[in-house]
């Protein structure tokens, strides 16, 4: 069973003996980014701009830079998406161009978490491309998940892609403003260490099989 570790921004979080954790929060916020058609120079993505802190400062960090003008956003020429943003996550694949929708973590497509940037330089609570599975309590809403995205700095823990927002339970998701998150109670149990060589691109049936089997590794979820 977890031991009493440590506490982060009001949430308890308890530790096995291999190092995996387990905490619980009823927090919910929506990360669009990665997705191909997160943000658009007019304003019309799934997501607002100011999400990405674009125009004013801080978008940096969340859009690709266009390599002619580097101090504004690239804007993607083709495919099915052409004229949108290229939205980033703090996972990416290092075989893929900065400027290529597939380097990132697609946010409708991979569950994935966001860990603030405070709790990401904890030592013990692991890195981008590590693994988790993830509950809605008291319901069949259960999923693996990745550790993919990093956020602002004292945010709370429960920053979720819209994929794992789905997965638990999520109707009609806008991350515009929240509306459709799921709502309850909500357990994480991440494992540290678990991050692939390279840790992205990684497949979801992947990801999957093997969350699962390191949560049994831990006996499965606490009563």
């Amino acid at each position: 069973m977890p031991e009493d570790w440590m506490r982060y921004e009001g949430v308890d979080l308890r530790k096995y003996a291999n190092g995996a954790y387990i905490y619980r929060t009823s927090h919910v916020s929506l990360d669009a980014d990665g997705s191909p058609r997160a943000y658009h120079p007019a304003d019309t993505g799934i997501d607002a701009n100011i999400n990405a802190g674009y125009p004013h400062r801080g978008w940096r960090s969340v859009l690709a830079l266009d390599p002619e003008d580097t101090n504004q956003p690239y804007i993607q020429v083709d495919g099915a998406y052409a004229g949108y943003f290229v939205s980033k996550t703090s996972l990416r694949s290092d075989r893929i161009a900065d400027i290529d929708p597939a380097a990132y973590v697609n946010a409708e497509e991979v569950p994935y978490i966001v860990f603030p940037g405070a709790f990401y330089a904890l030592k013990g609570t692991g890195r981008y491309g590590d693994l988790a599975m993830v509950r809605a309590v008291g319901t069949e809403f259960e999923t693996a998940a990745i550790v993919a995205d990093g956020g602002p700095t004292k945010a709370p823990l429960g920053e979720i892609s819209l994929a794992l927002a789905t997965a638990l339970g999520g109707i009609n998701l806008d991350p515009r403003d929240g509306k459709g998150a799921p709502r309850g109670t909500f357990e994480y149990m991440i494992f540290p260490g678990s991050a692939s060589r390279p840790a992205w691109p990684r497949s979801f049936d992947n990801i999957d099989r093997r969350a699962r089997e390191l949560l049994a590794d831990v006996g499965g979820w606490p009563e």
